[in-house]
């Protein structure tokens, strides 16, 4: 199978900048779908792209509530060309915590979690891209991923996934749609492509 990646990375730096200069490109799907991956392998292909991880923003407490903390926080700095800092949340901890981190204004910046197209955010996004797994099928290796011990806090996320997205769609604001196969990944057009 033929790497995809290289030729997105190519069109995704082609795109007119969507925040400033920078060229946000979200990567969306239900939890365990692979996102954090496909992300980590798309920042490969474009040489190293920042990469914001939404579960850095969200707490126990706003597993979706963190569009202020996102939108003031990092958007509003990199409109302006400049570097974004902000400090992770510890999910042991259950705080924000550790070093300050650092998101540079670069060509190319990739948010991925749950949520990175919801609609506040679509305005200032120049793709969408959304994992292409079912949601049983996402939890399920989430599940596996967290074990045993994490069971209690998936019973109440899978919760708020479903009323996140029924309250407020991604996949149907999709550019591209991201199929995870063996050795790779295949894309095929969302239900928003544009050719």
């Amino acid at each position: 199978m033929n790497d995809p990646l290289p030729a997105l990375a190519g069109r995704l730096q082609a795109l007119p900048p969507s925040l400033g200069p920078v060229r946000l490109v979200a990567v969306d799907g239900h939890a365990g779908s692979g996102k954090t991956t496909f992300a980590a392998h798309l920042s490969a292909a474009l040489g190293g792209a920042p990469v914001l991880h939404l579960d850095d923003l969200a707490t126990h407490d706003e597993l979706f509530a963190w569009t202020d903390r996102l939108r003031d926080g990092i958007l509003a700095p990199l409109a302006r060309g400049e570097t974004a800092h902000y400090r992770a949340y510890d999910w042991t901890a259950r705080r924000f915590a550790g070093p300050e981190q650092a998101l540079a204004p670069a060509p190319v910046v990739i948010v991925e979690g749950v949520g990175a197209g919801r609609s506040a955010l679509r305005p200032f996004l120049a793709r969408l891209l959304w994992m292409e797994l079912h949601h049983e099928g996402s939890w399920a290796r989430g599940q596996l991923r967290d074990g045993p011990a994490q069971a209690e806090f998936w019973d109440g996320w899978k919760r708020a996934e479903r009323r996140h997205f029924a309250a407020d769609p991604s996949r149907p604001y999709a550019e591209l749609l991201v199929l995870q196969c063996t050795g790779g990944y295949e894309l095929l057009p969302g239900p928003m492509a544009t050719g």
